[in-house]
Protein backbone atom coordinates (compact mmCIF):
# COMPACT_ATOMS: atom_id res chain seq x y z
CA UNK A 1 0.00 0.00 0.00
CA UNK A 2 1.51 3.05 -1.12
CA UNK A 3 1.41 5.67 1.43
CA UNK A 4 1.80 10.12 0.62
CA UNK A 5 1.65 12.76 3.21
CA UNK A 6 0.67 15.91 2.00
CA UNK A 7 1.26 18.91 4.41
CA UNK A 8 -1.23 22.03 4.32
CA UNK A 9 -0.94 25.23 6.42
CA UNK A 10 -3.55 27.49 6.98
CA UNK A 11 -3.06 30.80 9.31
CA UNK A 12 -5.33 33.56 11.12
CA UNK A 13 -4.44 36.47 12.74
CA UNK A 14 -2.79 34.10 15.90
CA UNK A 15 -3.09 30.99 15.22
CA UNK A 16 -1.28 28.96 12.38
CA UNK A 17 -3.19 25.12 11.35
CA UNK A 18 -1.46 22.54 9.56
CA UNK A 19 -3.62 20.02 8.18
CA UNK A 20 -2.20 16.25 7.31
CA UNK A 21 -3.22 14.45 4.17
CA UNK A 22 -2.75 10.62 3.65
CA UNK A 23 -3.69 8.92 0.45
CA UNK A 24 -3.19 5.35 0.16
CA UNK A 25 -2.36 3.56 -2.96
CA UNK A 26 -6.43 2.73 -3.54
CA UNK A 27 -7.08 5.98 -3.38
CA UNK A 28 -8.64 6.61 0.12
CA UNK A 29 -8.05 9.83 1.69
CA UNK A 30 -8.02 10.30 5.14
CA UNK A 31 -7.08 14.01 6.38
CA UNK A 32 -6.84 15.62 10.44
CA UNK A 33 -5.71 18.89 11.54
CA UNK A 34 -2.62 19.79 13.85
CA UNK A 35 -3.45 22.29 16.34
CA UNK A 36 0.04 23.86 17.74
CA UNK A 37 0.66 23.08 21.40
CA UNK A 38 1.13 27.31 21.93
CA UNK A 39 -0.28 30.57 19.65
CA UNK A 40 2.63 31.37 16.57
CA UNK A 41 3.00 35.09 15.93
CA UNK A 42 3.74 36.20 12.04
CA UNK A 43 5.62 38.86 11.92
CA UNK A 44 6.62 40.58 8.11
CA UNK A 45 10.27 41.10 7.81
CA UNK A 46 10.54 41.58 3.93
CA UNK A 47 8.66 42.96 0.98
CA UNK A 48 9.22 42.52 -2.86
CA UNK A 49 8.58 45.60 -5.29
CA UNK A 50 6.51 44.33 -8.18
CA UNK A 51 9.00 45.71 -10.69
CA UNK A 52 10.77 44.38 -13.49
CA UNK A 53 14.24 44.31 -10.98
CA UNK A 54 12.16 42.70 -8.49
CA UNK A 55 14.22 43.61 -5.94
CA UNK A 56 12.99 42.85 -2.35
CA UNK A 57 13.85 44.33 1.02
CA UNK A 58 14.57 42.79 4.26
CA UNK A 59 14.58 44.02 7.75
CA UNK A 60 17.57 41.52 9.40
CA UNK A 61 16.94 43.02 13.01
CA UNK A 62 13.28 41.72 13.02
CA UNK A 63 14.31 37.90 12.86
CA UNK A 64 14.36 35.98 15.77
CA UNK A 65 15.58 32.53 16.25
CA UNK A 66 14.93 29.87 18.70
CA UNK A 67 17.05 30.55 21.50
CA UNK A 68 16.91 27.29 22.61
CA UNK A 69 18.77 26.27 19.75
CA UNK A 70 22.40 25.14 19.66
CA UNK A 71 23.37 28.31 17.96
CA UNK A 72 21.58 30.49 20.72
CA UNK A 73 19.53 32.26 19.10
CA UNK A 74 22.04 33.65 16.10
CA UNK A 75 21.39 32.82 12.61
CA UNK A 76 22.43 29.74 10.84
CA UNK A 77 25.51 29.47 9.11
CA UNK A 78 26.14 27.96 5.84
CA UNK A 79 29.11 26.22 5.56
CA UNK A 80 30.32 22.33 5.19
CA UNK A 81 32.80 22.19 7.65
CA UNK A 82 34.19 23.55 11.00
CA UNK A 83 37.60 25.10 11.08
CA UNK A 84 40.02 22.98 12.39
CA UNK A 85 42.00 23.02 16.09
CA UNK A 86 45.30 23.15 16.96
CA UNK A 87 47.88 20.35 15.26
CA UNK A 88 44.93 19.06 13.02
CA UNK A 89 45.41 18.95 9.64
CA UNK A 90 42.58 19.44 6.44
CA UNK A 91 42.22 16.28 4.79
CA UNK A 92 39.43 16.84 1.75
CA UNK A 93 36.33 14.67 1.79
CA UNK A 94 35.83 12.22 -1.41
CA UNK A 95 33.31 13.90 -3.65
CA UNK A 96 33.52 17.70 -1.87
CA UNK A 97 36.41 19.32 -2.79
CA UNK A 98 36.21 22.04 -0.37
CA UNK A 99 34.85 20.20 2.23
CA UNK A 100 37.70 18.93 4.50
CA UNK A 101 37.90 16.53 7.67
CA UNK A 102 39.94 17.21 10.31
CA UNK A 103 42.56 14.90 11.12
CA UNK A 104 45.12 14.95 14.24
CA UNK A 105 49.33 15.61 13.48
CA UNK A 106 50.28 12.33 15.60
CA UNK A 107 53.48 11.56 17.62
CA UNK A 108 56.43 13.45 16.69
CA UNK A 109 54.52 15.20 14.04
CA UNK A 110 54.25 19.02 13.42
CA UNK A 111 51.47 21.15 12.10
CA UNK A 112 53.72 22.24 9.08
CA UNK A 113 50.23 24.13 6.76
CA UNK A 114 46.82 23.55 6.53
CA UNK A 115 47.07 20.37 5.14
CA UNK A 116 50.56 18.67 6.05
CA UNK A 117 51.86 17.06 9.31
CA UNK A 118 55.58 16.96 9.14
CA UNK A 119 57.60 14.71 11.42
CA UNK A 120 60.12 17.08 13.79
CA UNK A 121 64.03 16.52 13.68
CA UNK A 122 65.58 13.61 15.87
CA UNK A 123 66.05 15.68 18.85
CA UNK A 124 63.56 17.69 18.73
CA UNK A 125 59.53 17.00 19.35
CA UNK A 126 56.33 19.12 18.61
CA UNK A 127 55.34 21.44 21.67
CA UNK A 128 51.91 21.92 23.23
CA UNK A 129 50.11 22.98 19.90
CA UNK A 130 52.09 21.30 17.57
CA UNK A 131 52.79 24.29 15.85
CA UNK A 132 56.17 24.02 15.97
CA UNK A 133 59.58 21.67 17.20
CA UNK A 134 61.06 22.32 20.43
CA UNK A 135 64.81 20.85 21.51
CA UNK A 136 63.96 17.29 23.59
CA UNK A 137 64.66 18.09 27.30
CA UNK A 138 68.36 16.97 28.51
CA UNK A 139 68.77 15.37 31.87
CA UNK A 140 71.63 14.00 33.70
CA UNK A 141 72.12 11.81 37.04
CA UNK A 142 71.87 14.46 39.02
CA UNK A 143 73.71 14.11 42.80
CA UNK A 144 70.71 14.57 44.89
CA UNK A 145 68.96 11.80 42.88
CA UNK A 146 68.60 8.26 44.92
CA UNK A 147 70.53 6.73 42.38
CA UNK A 148 73.37 8.94 42.66
CA UNK A 149 73.17 9.97 46.81
CA UNK A 150 72.75 6.53 48.43
CA UNK A 151 76.07 5.12 46.11
CA UNK A 152 77.83 8.59 47.02
CA UNK A 153 76.91 7.71 50.91
CA UNK A 154 77.97 4.06 50.71
CA UNK A 155 81.88 5.10 48.54
CA UNK A 156 82.35 8.19 51.49
CA UNK A 157 81.62 5.36 54.47
CA UNK A 158 83.80 3.14 52.84
CA UNK A 159 86.38 5.72 52.26
CA UNK A 160 86.65 6.66 55.51
CA UNK A 161 86.79 3.12 56.80
CA UNK A 162 89.61 2.37 54.65
CA UNK A 163 91.40 5.50 55.93
CA UNK A 164 90.76 4.59 59.36
CA UNK A 165 92.85 0.76 58.66
CA UNK A 166 95.53 2.70 57.06
CA UNK A 167 96.05 4.88 59.74
CA UNK A 168 96.14 1.52 62.27
CA UNK A 169 98.34 0.08 59.97
CA UNK A 170 100.71 2.80 59.53
CA UNK A 171 100.85 3.58 63.15
CA UNK A 172 101.78 -0.13 63.76
CA UNK A 173 104.12 -0.90 61.09
CA UNK A 174 106.13 -2.84 62.73
CA UNK A 175 103.93 -4.68 64.89
CA UNK A 176 103.89 -8.75 64.52
CA UNK A 177 100.20 -9.14 63.19
CA UNK A 178 100.73 -6.03 60.98
CA UNK A 179 103.82 -7.83 59.10
CA UNK A 180 102.54 -11.38 59.05
CA UNK A 181 99.76 -9.69 57.12
CA UNK A 182 102.37 -8.68 54.76
CA UNK A 183 102.75 -4.97 55.09
CA UNK A 184 103.57 -4.16 51.42
CA UNK A 185 100.68 -5.85 49.84
CA UNK A 186 98.72 -4.69 52.00
CA UNK A 187 99.09 -1.36 51.58
CA UNK A 188 98.44 -2.24 47.84
CA UNK A 189 95.40 -4.08 48.53
CA UNK A 190 93.76 -0.81 50.72
CA UNK A 191 95.44 1.58 47.70
CA UNK A 192 93.15 -0.14 45.54
CA UNK A 193 89.95 -0.54 47.91
CA UNK A 194 90.18 2.96 48.18
CA UNK A 195 90.11 3.53 44.14
CA UNK A 196 87.03 1.12 43.92
CA UNK A 197 85.25 3.62 46.35
CA UNK A 198 86.54 6.48 44.30
CA UNK A 199 85.25 4.99 41.38
CA UNK A 200 81.48 5.83 42.53
CA UNK A 201 82.52 10.27 42.37
CA UNK A 202 83.79 9.86 38.88
CA UNK A 203 80.80 7.77 37.60
CA UNK A 204 78.23 10.74 38.60
CA UNK A 205 80.34 13.63 37.85
CA UNK A 206 79.04 15.77 35.04
CA UNK A 207 79.81 14.36 31.76
CA UNK A 208 82.72 15.81 29.65
CA UNK A 209 86.36 14.90 28.69
CA UNK A 210 87.70 14.23 31.42
CA UNK A 211 84.96 13.24 33.59
CA UNK A 212 84.64 10.17 30.69
CA UNK A 213 88.42 9.51 30.79
CA UNK A 214 88.23 8.87 34.59
CA UNK A 215 84.96 6.85 33.78
CA UNK A 216 86.62 4.66 31.59
CA UNK A 217 89.66 3.97 33.98
CA UNK A 218 87.79 3.62 37.34
CA UNK A 219 85.84 1.26 37.21
CA UNK A 220 88.61 -1.37 36.01
CA UNK A 221 91.50 0.24 37.66
CA UNK A 222 90.38 -0.05 41.61
CA UNK A 223 89.83 -3.58 41.35
CA UNK A 224 92.36 -4.50 39.11
CA UNK A 225 94.73 -3.48 42.13
CA UNK A 226 92.78 -4.88 44.53
CA UNK A 227 92.38 -8.62 42.68
CA UNK A 228 95.88 -8.02 41.69
CA UNK A 229 96.88 -7.72 45.44
CA UNK A 230 95.04 -10.50 46.09
CA UNK A 231 96.25 -12.71 43.45
CA UNK A 232 99.45 -12.13 44.59
CA UNK A 233 98.75 -13.08 48.41
CA UNK A 234 96.68 -16.27 47.55
CA UNK A 235 99.79 -17.45 44.54
CA UNK A 236 102.72 -17.12 47.03
CA UNK A 237 100.37 -19.21 49.88
CA UNK A 238 99.93 -21.33 47.51
CA UNK A 239 103.34 -22.35 46.21
CA UNK A 240 104.71 -21.93 49.35
CA UNK A 241 102.70 -24.90 51.04
CA UNK A 242 102.84 -27.09 47.57
CA UNK A 243 106.38 -26.53 47.27
CA UNK A 244 106.60 -26.77 51.29
CA UNK A 245 105.83 -30.67 50.53
CA UNK A 246 108.45 -31.42 48.63
CA UNK A 247 111.35 -29.70 49.61
CA UNK A 248 112.57 -27.64 52.73
CA UNK A 249 114.14 -24.61 50.75
CA UNK A 250 112.20 -21.81 49.92
CA UNK A 251 110.56 -21.41 46.25
CA UNK A 252 111.65 -18.59 44.57
CA UNK A 253 110.48 -14.91 44.45
CA UNK A 254 108.08 -14.50 47.75
CA UNK A 255 109.91 -11.61 48.69
CA UNK A 256 107.86 -8.52 49.39
CA UNK A 257 109.66 -7.11 46.41
CA UNK A 258 108.95 -10.08 43.87
CA UNK A 259 104.91 -9.39 44.97
CA UNK A 260 104.84 -6.15 44.30
CA UNK A 261 106.63 -6.86 41.01
CA UNK A 262 103.72 -9.23 39.79
CA UNK A 263 101.52 -6.88 41.08
CA UNK A 264 103.22 -3.64 38.97
CA UNK A 265 102.65 -6.18 35.45
CA UNK A 266 99.35 -6.94 36.15
CA UNK A 267 98.02 -3.78 36.71
CA UNK A 268 100.63 -2.09 33.96
CA UNK A 269 99.04 -4.39 31.46
CA UNK A 270 95.23 -2.69 32.26
CA UNK A 271 96.75 0.96 32.21
CA UNK A 272 98.20 0.04 28.69
CA UNK A 273 95.18 -1.40 27.32
CA UNK A 274 92.94 1.68 28.79
CA UNK A 275 95.55 4.44 27.73
CA UNK A 276 95.27 2.56 24.32
CA UNK A 277 91.53 2.85 24.27
CA UNK A 278 91.96 6.67 25.45
CA UNK A 279 93.49 7.44 22.20
CA UNK A 280 91.81 4.95 19.61
CA UNK A 281 88.22 6.12 21.00
CA UNK A 282 88.53 10.18 22.38
CA UNK A 283 86.72 10.27 25.62
CA UNK A 284 83.27 12.25 25.17
CA UNK A 285 80.07 13.07 26.25
CA UNK A 286 76.91 12.45 24.10
CA UNK A 287 73.37 12.73 24.49
CA UNK A 288 71.59 8.99 24.67
CA UNK A 289 67.97 9.82 23.20
CA UNK A 290 67.15 5.67 23.86
CA UNK A 291 63.77 4.42 22.28
CA UNK A 292 62.31 7.62 21.82
CA UNK A 293 59.96 6.17 18.75
CA UNK A 294 57.96 4.33 21.40
CA UNK A 295 57.36 7.55 23.70
CA UNK A 296 55.02 9.86 24.13
CA UNK A 297 56.36 13.24 23.36
CA UNK A 298 55.77 14.80 26.17
CA UNK A 299 57.85 11.94 27.94
CA UNK A 300 60.61 12.08 25.64
CA UNK A 301 64.13 12.95 27.06
CA UNK A 302 67.52 13.07 26.09
CA UNK A 303 70.12 11.71 28.95
CA UNK A 304 73.95 13.34 28.80
CA UNK A 305 76.23 10.29 29.45
CA UNK A 306 79.68 9.47 28.00
CA UNK A 307 79.91 8.13 24.65
CA UNK A 308 80.29 4.18 24.69
CA UNK A 309 78.51 1.07 24.79
CA UNK A 310 77.71 -1.25 27.42
CA UNK A 311 79.86 -4.03 25.76
CA UNK A 312 82.38 -1.52 26.50
CA UNK A 313 82.14 -0.82 30.26
CA UNK A 314 82.16 -4.46 30.52
CA UNK A 315 85.62 -4.65 28.45
CA UNK A 316 87.00 -2.27 30.92
CA UNK A 317 86.30 -4.79 34.02
CA UNK A 318 86.56 -8.06 31.95
CA UNK A 319 90.35 -7.87 33.41
CA UNK A 320 89.46 -7.35 37.19
CA UNK A 321 87.18 -10.06 36.34
CA UNK A 322 89.79 -12.32 34.81
CA UNK A 323 91.78 -11.23 38.21
CA UNK A 324 88.94 -12.14 40.22
CA UNK A 325 88.55 -15.35 39.13
CA UNK A 326 91.80 -16.75 39.34
CA UNK A 327 92.42 -16.00 42.46
CA UNK A 328 89.44 -17.32 43.45
CA UNK A 329 90.63 -20.87 41.71
CA UNK A 330 94.04 -20.03 44.08
CA UNK A 331 91.52 -19.41 47.01
CA UNK A 332 89.85 -22.82 46.60
CA UNK A 333 93.42 -24.37 46.25
CA UNK A 334 94.81 -22.61 49.30
CA UNK A 335 91.57 -23.87 51.75
CA UNK A 336 93.02 -27.18 53.51
CA UNK A 337 96.31 -25.03 54.37
CA UNK A 338 97.64 -25.07 58.07
CA UNK A 339 96.58 -22.21 60.17
CA UNK A 340 99.47 -20.88 60.21
CA UNK A 341 99.27 -19.35 57.04
CA UNK A 342 95.68 -17.24 58.51
CA UNK A 343 95.12 -15.63 55.86
CA UNK A 344 94.38 -18.40 53.34
CA UNK A 345 90.67 -18.88 54.83
CA UNK A 346 89.67 -14.86 55.22
CA UNK A 347 90.94 -14.24 51.27
CA UNK A 348 89.12 -17.49 50.25
CA UNK A 349 85.76 -16.15 51.38
CA UNK A 350 86.20 -12.48 50.38
CA UNK A 351 86.35 -14.00 47.03
CA UNK A 352 83.51 -16.40 47.41
CA UNK A 353 81.42 -13.18 48.37
CA UNK A 354 82.84 -11.31 46.06
CA UNK A 355 82.25 -13.26 43.19
CA UNK A 356 78.10 -13.79 43.84
CA UNK A 357 78.18 -9.85 44.34
CA UNK A 358 79.53 -9.27 40.52
CA UNK A 359 77.13 -12.81 39.75
CA UNK A 360 74.35 -10.44 40.58
CA UNK A 361 75.71 -7.25 38.55
CA UNK A 362 75.56 -8.83 35.20
CA UNK A 363 72.24 -9.38 35.08
CA UNK A 364 71.03 -6.34 36.67
CA UNK A 365 73.55 -3.67 34.30
CA UNK A 366 71.94 -5.46 31.11
CA UNK A 367 68.78 -6.54 32.20
CA UNK A 368 67.82 -3.06 31.84
CA UNK A 369 69.37 -1.86 28.33
CA UNK A 370 65.86 -1.25 27.33
CA UNK A 371 64.14 0.22 30.12
CA UNK A 372 63.99 4.42 30.51
CA UNK A 373 66.18 4.66 33.31
CA UNK A 374 68.57 2.36 32.35
CA UNK A 375 71.38 5.29 32.96
CA UNK A 376 70.53 5.61 36.26
CA UNK A 377 70.10 2.42 36.88
CA UNK A 378 73.89 1.01 35.38
CA UNK A 379 74.96 3.74 37.00
CA UNK A 380 74.01 2.96 40.61
CA UNK A 381 74.28 -0.90 39.92
CA UNK A 382 78.22 -0.32 38.81
CA UNK A 383 78.94 1.50 41.19
CA UNK A 384 77.21 -0.18 44.64
CA UNK A 385 78.69 -3.36 43.59
CA UNK A 386 82.29 -1.88 43.09
CA UNK A 387 81.60 -0.32 46.69
CA UNK A 388 80.43 -3.63 48.38
CA UNK A 389 83.31 -5.94 47.00
CA UNK A 390 85.97 -3.09 48.09
CA UNK A 391 83.49 -3.23 51.81
CA UNK A 392 83.64 -7.07 51.77
CA UNK A 393 87.29 -6.94 51.63
CA UNK A 394 87.74 -4.43 54.23
CA UNK A 395 85.19 -6.07 56.64
CA UNK A 396 86.59 -9.78 55.84
CA UNK A 397 90.52 -9.41 55.87
CA UNK A 398 91.43 -5.85 57.80
CA UNK A 399 88.64 -5.38 60.22
CA UNK A 400 88.94 -8.60 62.12
CA UNK A 401 93.70 -7.29 62.26
CA UNK A 402 92.71 -3.59 63.30
CA UNK A 403 89.96 -5.44 66.15
CA UNK A 404 93.15 -7.40 67.67
CA UNK A 405 95.53 -3.91 67.71
CA UNK A 406 93.21 -1.85 69.15
CA UNK A 407 91.39 -3.69 71.59
CA UNK A 408 93.77 -6.66 72.08
CA UNK A 409 97.05 -6.06 71.65
CA UNK A 410 98.37 -8.43 74.00
CA UNK A 411 97.78 -10.89 71.26
CA UNK A 412 99.77 -8.65 68.37
CA UNK A 413 102.75 -11.05 69.61
CA UNK A 414 104.15 -13.31 66.72
CA UNK A 415 101.93 -16.70 66.51
CA UNK A 416 104.65 -19.30 68.23
CA UNK A 417 105.59 -17.26 71.05
CA UNK A 418 101.79 -17.47 72.28
CA UNK A 419 101.86 -20.59 72.15
CA UNK A 420 104.92 -21.37 74.15
CA UNK A 421 103.78 -19.22 76.81
CA UNK A 422 100.80 -21.72 77.14
CA UNK A 423 102.38 -24.83 76.57
CA UNK A 424 105.93 -25.98 76.75
CA UNK A 425 105.30 -29.22 74.93
CA UNK A 426 106.93 -29.68 71.75
CA UNK A 427 104.39 -29.26 68.58
CA UNK A 428 103.04 -32.45 66.72
CA UNK A 429 105.19 -33.80 63.81
CA UNK A 430 102.27 -32.71 61.68
CA UNK A 431 102.13 -29.02 62.88
CA UNK A 432 105.83 -29.42 62.72
CA UNK A 433 105.61 -29.73 59.18
CA UNK A 434 102.66 -27.22 58.59
CA UNK A 435 104.70 -24.56 60.10
CA UNK A 436 108.35 -25.08 58.69
CA UNK A 437 107.45 -23.79 55.59
CA UNK A 438 106.18 -20.36 57.36
CA UNK A 439 109.31 -20.54 59.71
CA UNK A 440 111.71 -20.58 56.86
CA UNK A 441 109.93 -18.54 54.66
CA UNK A 442 109.45 -15.69 56.75
CA UNK A 443 105.40 -15.52 56.09
CA UNK A 444 104.75 -14.59 59.72
CA UNK A 445 107.68 -12.33 59.87
CA UNK A 446 106.87 -9.35 57.17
Amino acid sequence: MKMVMRLAATTSSSTRWATVTVESGSGVRSSSSIEPAVPIETTKVSSCAHTNTRKCCMKLDLLRWGSESPLGGAAPGSFCSYPCGPGERQTPMQGASCCWMCEPCRGYDFLLDEMTCRRCPFDSRPDANRSSCVPIPIVRLELHSPWAAIPLAVATAGLAAAAMVTAVFVRNWSTPLVRASGRELSAVLLLGIMLSYCATFAMVSLPGPVACAARRLAPGFGPCVTYAALLAKTSRIQRIFAHGRRSAVPPRCISPASQLGAVAVLVGLQLIAMTAWLFVEPPRAARDYGELPLLEPDRARAFLRCAGSELATLASLAYSLLLMVVCTIYAVKTRAVPESFNEAKPIGLTMYTTCIVWLAFVPIFFGTARSGDKIYIQTATLTMSMSLSATVAICLLFLPKVYIIVFHPEQNVIKHKRSLKGSQASPAPSDAAANGPTDKTGLAGR
